[in-house]
């Protein structure tokens, strides 16, 4: 097939330079015909899984660390495994090699669930994460449908279908497990977004003391960071604005008693401490320590 001139990478346009895989995903990043089937799956998976306790299960928020990379390791690691013994295990291996795809359809159920939950969350503040996501969704799709042929097919004795359908199916599952990584890793989709910010380590002015009232927050910028500010029963507490989880900004969100709720997806931080509360964000806030002084509220990274 001839590629056009528009489809050839140019050093213009960035791509020319980078990894061919790594420039594949920028352009699949920029297919806007995956916004629209893509954004329906979206509202449904919201729809389907409100915040609450499966929700907050399904984070990671009990866990302290996102779920779904986790679990991942358990599907493609019996599958891999499977592959492995079908190639190289002698026929002895092979209802070794069909445990082993069972054990990964067995664990691919809660791994896609907290998946498309994660990325139900991420999808609306981002084309590339929508884009992206729609497609890696679709390669584990096909691969965990074709794994399921091939285990059906091991289990009616016919090994030969079910060694060649684990080989399309672990292909399938890898290129969505590279578009995984490339969502983590470039998209930093279920990475903590206050992972990379550096409060101030000493004492430093953020507000004034008396542009705080009582049951108010507010958002300071203290040299690169923003800080939450909240007086509260006659206290100032200090968190990291940015959500850990989508980097909502917690100064426009809901206070309680003793906590506030981020506007975008409702996790609720304690403001003693910037415990979660309630997910879905499985992180919890960065802590400043406050001070009054000469006027001014001060702020530290609480160590």
């Amino acid at each position: 097939m001839t590629q056009s001139a528009d489809d050839t990478p140019t050093a213009a346009d960035g791509l020319a330079t980078r990894p061919r895989l790594q420039a594949l995903a920028t352009r699949l990043g920029r297919v806007e015909a995956l916004d629209a089937p893509a954004g329906k799956l979206g509202a449904a998976v919201r729809k389907a899984i409100p915040g609450g306790t499966v929700k907050d299960a399904l984070s990671g928020t009990w866990l302290g660390h996102a779920f779904h990379p986790l679990m991942t390791d358990v599907p493609i690691g019996t599958w891999t495994s499977a592959v492995v013994l079908d190639w190289l295990g002698g026929r002895e291996s092979g209802k070794g090699a069909q445990r082993l795809v069972g054990v990964g359809l067995a664990a691919s159920v809660p791994t896609i669930v907290s998946g498309y939950s994660d990325w139900a969350d991420a999808e609306v503040g981002s084309d590339d994460i929508r884009r992206l996501g729609l497609v890696h969704a679709a390669f584990n799709a096909a691969g965990t449908t074709l794994f399921l042929g091939s285990y059906l097919a091991r289990r009616r004795d016919r090994r030969t279908s079910g060694k060649l359908l684990g080989l399309a199916a672990i292909s399938s599952i890898g290129a969505g497990g590279w578009l995984g990584g490339h969502l983590s890793y470039k998209q930093a989709s279920g990475v903590d977004q206050t992972a990379l910010e550096e409060g101030p380590t000493e004492w430093t002015a953020a507000l004034s003391d008396g542009d705080l009232a009582e049951g108010s927050a507010t958002c300071a910028h203290v040299g690169d960071v923003r800080v939450l500010l909240v007086r509260q029963g006659g206290e100032v507490r200090a968190l990291a604005n940015r959500c850990t989880h989508r980097g909502g900004p917690l100064n426009e969100g809901e206070l309680g008693d003793g906590t506030i709720k981020c506007p975008w997806h409702d996790s609720v931080f304690a403001l003693a401490d910037g415990s979660v509360v309630r997910g879905p964000a499985a992180y919890p806030q960065p802590v400043y320590d406050v001070r009054s002084h000469e006027g001014m509220l001060e702020v530290r990274v609480r160590v």
